[in-house]
């Protein structure tokens, strides 16, 4: 099968799952086109079925905030009608779903029928999709996609919830590819971080308010008063200043360390011994589970779909939003005995092996199937007899 994929190419969550499924895919024998303003940062490889092409928007002064969403439905236009596409997947709703539409009519008009598929990542529904000046095209760019998947059953209740959709949204969750994600033996790092044998607790994220890590950085206060640890935070944004301020603040800042964003996340993964992950909204929880497959328990919130992938009392705990002192308590619970550390390591690692993409890669290609069964595609090309006719 021949697939567009459409994503915005950061370390977005969105982004890494739609890169990561592409690559997939391409494995497996299709042929994947991305279709983005640049490479996919996790786009790392070569592979002889993985296509790229870029969306370039022209600079012309008339405009104060460029037309990409117009320039994207070009794009998309293009690569169909040259590459002979069977379907086009679209990641985030914002604005990918709206310039497919777009696109997909403008090549009924050729007599090409494309049909697209829309995946609901999160934020996408839960924040800006909700904004009223986007809400009347998320929801017509829904109801009119061909199949629409959201990450986690919290999602897709989500979007029902906030907006009036009519399609069938299915559950297809996010994958990991345990190839990559596994414990590694990283002993001399750990000893660089822990030199006295303390506990290594970690967070990583974009650093925006949603993620609240000034929740994080007081549970790891309240647990190193307990137990000696130290703080990995993974990442960067707007709010790594006050982050730093707030690790002032509490002196805590000689147990933490910021390590900026790191493109081989697993290694540094497997040199902690446990996770947090204190989000207000969270739609699946992929960092938690990139965590697990690298056998680390998980303290985190209840937020959206994250009890869908840590499970309360066994792969770590669920608090609710902004219970730092229930999390601490979790928290310490786990590390201070060894062999409840061991049984919850284990228990995150078999849990992360459910989500394999071993596992999730057919769901996606049967949901492909299904979808493009739907649809007539390219009008069959000429023979030889009707040429002569």
């Amino acid at each position: 099968m021949k697939i567009g994929i459409v994503c915005y190419p950061t370390y977005g969550g969105s982004g890494v799952v739609a890169t990561e499924l592409g690559k997939a895919l391409a494995k497996a024998g299709h042929e994947v086109h991305f279709i983005t303003y640049s490479q996919p940062s996790r786009l790392d490889f070569f592979n002889e079925n993985i296509y790229y092409h870029e969306v370039s928007v022209s600079s012309y002064p008339l405009f104060q905030y460029l037309p990409y969403e117009s320039a994207l439905a070009s794009k998309i236009v293009d690569v169909v009608l040259n590459e002979r596409l069977d379907l086009l997947h679209v990641h985030y709703a914002i604005p990918h779903a709206s310039a497919a539409y777009l696109a997909k009519q403008i090549l009924k008009s050729k007599g090409i029928h494309i049909p697209f598929i829309t995946t609901l990542h999160g934020t996408d529904i839960t924040l800006v999709g909700k904004d009223p000046s986007f809400e009347p095209v998320v929801t017509f760019s829904i109801n009119e996609s061909d199949g629409v998947t959201a990450v986690s059953e919290s999602l897709k209740n989500d979007t029902y919830d906030e907006f009036e959709i009519v399609s069938k949204i299915e559950v297809i969750p996010n994958f990991i590819d345990l190839e990559r994600f596994k414990k590694l033996r990283k002993d001399h790092f750990k000893i660089a971080i822990c030199p006295n044998g303390e506990k290594l607790l970690m967070h990583t994220s974009n650093f925006r308010k949603v993620k609240r890590i000034e929740d994080v950085v007081h549970v790891f206060h309240k647990v190193n008063q307990k137990i000696p640890s130290k703080l990995l935070l993974v990442g960067d944004g707007p709010e790594r200043t006050s982050i730093e301020m707030l690790c002032r603040e509490l002196g805590v800042q000689q147990d933490v360390r910021f390590l900026g964003k790191l493109d081989v996340i697993e290694e540094v993964l497997s040199l902690a011994d446990l996770f947090l992950l204190t989000s207000e909204k969270e739609s699946f929880g992929l960092a938690a589970l990139e965590a697990m497959a690298c056998e680390v328990p998980i303290i985190s919130s209840d937020a959206g779909g994250l009890p869908e992938v840590n499970i309360n009392g066994v792969t770590g705990y669920v608090s609710k939003i902004g219970d730092t002192d229930d999390m601490a308590k979790n928290a310490i619970s786990i590390l201070e005995d060894d062999e409840v550390l061991a049984r919850f390591k284990h228990n995150a690692h078999e849990r992360a092996k459910e989500f394999d993409i071993a596992n999730i890669l057919p769901l996606y290609e049967r949901y492909y199937e299904e979808v493009t069964a739907k649809s007539w595609k390219f009008p069959p090309q000429p023979c030889a007899v009707d040429t002569l006719n």
